[in-house]
């Protein structure tokens, strides 16, 4: 599996700041750490595709997708308000108008890791279902 390594200038001061602002649809994702106790957050672009709501990995396998496979929980929102989801995996041969749909709603952001991982199964996909437990 690939993981395409942001520049230390993302992940220091862009993610923070993406994660405190609205803009381009951004959300926090929540999920607990494999082997630590704080939970680790990271900018997402949640999207609504066919009644469902999905989050994607443009950077291929990330810590944030192996805690969520091991977690098979989340929590995702903005500002603050948060609700939790259950995660599940789509494999990757029923991926690709997802991420078709993906790339069009994260435009030139996400368009160069698409260049360099090209294939469905370079970039997890989770399909989220809010949780009977949602909380704030």
């Amino acid at each position: 599996m690939v993981y395409l390594t942001p520049p230390a200038r993302i992940t220091k001061i862009f993610n923070k700041l993406a994660m405190h602002s609205t803009l381009w649809d951004v959300h926090t994702l929540e999920v607990a750490r494999r082997n630590a106790v704080d939970p680790q957050r990271v900018p997402v672009i949640p999207l609504e595709h066919e009644g469902s709501l999905f989050v994607v990995s443009p950077r291929g396998e990330s810590d944030w997708v192996k805690n969520v496979r091991a977690a098979g929980t989340v929590r995702l929102g903005q500002k603050g308000k948060f609700e939790t989801y259950v995660a599940t995996e789509v494999p990757a041969d029923a991926r690709t108008d997802i991420l078709r749909a993906y790339r069009k709603k994260a435009g030139r952001e996400v368009s160069d890791y698409w260049k360099r991982a090209p294939g469905p199964p370079c970039h997890p996909t989770f399909k989220l279902t809010l949780s009977p437990a949602t909380s704030s």
